[in-house]
């Protein structure tokens, strides 16, 4: 864990003005998450993974199961935590720890800190990863490509050997697919991990914003676009709306961000998406999830 990095490339500030664009947000802060983390954010963690240029870390979500209510082991990410896109394939080793450096250690704290207080939930190996054909073939470091399509269900494996994902730790995010524009969310907030400077990927962030709009190409979906200073790692963490009853579902993915570290943007997820998580909740529909 203390030798990964984030696998991010930015890309330049006018990227994908074509189609349906607003004007370039201006930056939000990333603002600390209190701590504990599981007391504000228990769904939101750290993903860890090999690619064969070496370690390489996201954000993620621990996502409701429809397969299996109250114990799921469903984690939702970016497509590019999972899969090298266009001209790679899939990476090894994933891991999903929940509520990351829970106590936000720093410095030599946080270097001598035993695995338990840094991984308090434990850490949760997954048996499979599902993204999108579209990230798959058209996926790409730089440039955009493949981002409408940039999303991932991982499913994981307890550590312990019986309580589920979800069970552990209290609770799992809800999923909406059914948010017809970006300009229909009234406001959202994405958390993660950033760990490119001058952040180093050991304390959770967040950025509340109204989305805008971002079209990287005329013929796919648009992206949701916030100003937020978060940079690499932060890649796969959640985005969070309310729904009418004032809970809060996700929504969507950090996929790409600016070049200057001033916005985020992330896929809508649609029927493309509903399918992936679909597919994972099916595969695992009929075994014991609490293994």
């Amino acid at each position: 864990m203390s030798h990964s990095r984030n696998p991010d490339t930015p890309v330049a500030n006018v990227l994908g003005d074509v189609g349906v664009s607003d004007p370039e947000p201006t930056p939000i802060k990333a603002q600390p998450e209190p701590t504990p983390y599981h007391a504000n954010a228990a769904v939101v963690g750290k993903v860890f993974f090999d690619t064969p240029e070496g370690p390489s870390v996201c954000s993620a979500t621990a996502v409701r199961d429809p397969a299996h209510p109250g114990q799921s082991n469903l984690v939702w990410t970016a497509g590019h935590c999972v899969h090298a896109g266009a001209r790679g394939g899939w990476y090894r080793n994933i891991v999903f720890v929940p509520s990351y450096n829970n106590e936000g250690l720093s410095g030599q704290a946080r270097h001598y800190a035993s695995l338990d207080r840094i991984a308090p939930f434990g850490t949760w190996w997954a048996d499979w990863a599902q993204t999108s054909s579209e990230w798959i073939s058209e996926g790409a470091p730089t440039g955009g490509a493949g981002a409408p399509f940039d999303f991932a269900v991982l499913h994981v494996r307890s550590p312990a050997g019986f309580a589920s994902l979800e069970e552990t730790i209290g609770q799992a995010a809800p999923v909406r697919f059914d948010v017809a524009t970006p300009t229909a969310v009234p406001a959202t907030s994405a958390w993660g991990y950033p760990a490119a400077p001058p952040f180093d990927g050991e304390q959770m962030f967040s950025c509340p914003n109204r989305p805008g709009r971002l079209s990287i190409r005329a013929d796919q979906p648009t992206m949701y676009r916030i100003g937020c200073t978060m940079t690499g790692g932060s890649s796969g963490g959640g985005w969070f709306a309310r729904n009418a009853d004032g809970s809060l579902a996700l929504i969507s993915n950090t996929s790409i961000g600016s070049v200057s570290a001033t916005w985020l943007a992330g896929p809508r997820l649609g029927p493309v998406a509903k399918g992936v998580y679909g597919a994972v909740s099916a595969r695992f529909a009929h075994t014991s999830d609490t293994r």
